[in-house]
């Protein structure tokens, strides 16, 4: 079964006290930004990509209701606790909730741990949830299997979840790289995403192109250790919350 979480006034005191860590650990992140001593973001076409699309913007109620739909990282996996994941912390960073539908190792094409793939998982969302942001998350993990028919997949599957929720408003949230340098294929799912979300004039956001993971935070942003297998550190989720954050704010039309 697909991890799917809504954050809410019941959950433990244990869980909202980490919650509240959370919090002010992205705020002192916030205050440092240590990605701003990183390397200078690139564009796509100077990182080997495509030329970017004009950006789409986005208008959200004051107290959006946040679906993320993605793979170990919207999972949660390698925080001291999945609710501290970088989905369970964007709803209140936005000042909204997130539902939150991860599941480990699924991909466009492969099925994952927790849920099939994305289109399976989508056909199995409650179309009476109606969100008012759908954020979809990676994935890298179909980066090992042949990419013949991914970009159908991939159609198909953002034709489902448009139809489900046709209100809603749609980003796509590329694939992090877990490694450095980024690998090819990894870089070609970006690329993929980016035309599709382009073709459909839906906002595309790039960790990749934006260099959200660079050799100077790599360390201390991913566990690349046995336990982590190479997913974000749970100071690494509430630095990824604060970028998809302030990347959403930016979307937002004035």
């Amino acid at each position: 079964m697909t991890r799917s979480a809504r954050l809410s006034p019941r959950r433990t005191i244990a869980v909202l006290a980490a919650l509240a860590m959370a919090i002010a650990c992205i705020c002192a992140l916030a205050l440092t930004r240590p990605w701003a001593t990183g390397a200078v973001p690139v564009s796509r076409a100077d990182a080997g990509g495509a030329a970017p699309a004009p950006v789409s913007t986005i208008s959200l109620p004051e107290h959006p209701r946040i679906l993320v739909l993605g793979d170990s990282w919207t999972y949660g996996s390698a925080a001291t606790t999945p609710t501290l994941g970088y989905a369970y912390l964007l709803g209140p960073l936005m000042g909204g909730e997130t539902s939150v539908n991860g599941s480990r190792g699924s991909g466009y094409l492969v099925p994952g741990i927790d849920g099939g793939t994305f289109s399976e998982r989508i056909a199995e969302l409650d179309a009476s949830d109606q969100p008012d942001l759908i954020v979809v998350q990676g994935s890298i993990n179909d980066r090992k299997v042949p990419l013949d028919g991914y970009d159908e997949a991939v159609r198909g599957a953002w034709d489902a979840l448009s139809a489900l929720y046709p209100d809603a408003q749609i980003v796509i949230l590329g694939p992090a790289p877990q490694v450095l340098p980024v690998e090819a294929a990894t870089a070609e799912i970006d690329q993929r995403l980016s035309r599709a979300a382009a073709t459909r004039g839906w906002p595309y956001v790039s960790p990749i192109g934006e260099q959200w993971i660079t050799p100077e935070n790599h360390p201390w942003v991913i566990d690349s250790g046995p336990v982590g297998r190479h997913h974000p550190t749970t100071e690494g989720h509430a630095y990824l919350a604060e970028r998809l954050t302030a990347a959403l704010e930016g979307l937002q039309a004035d």
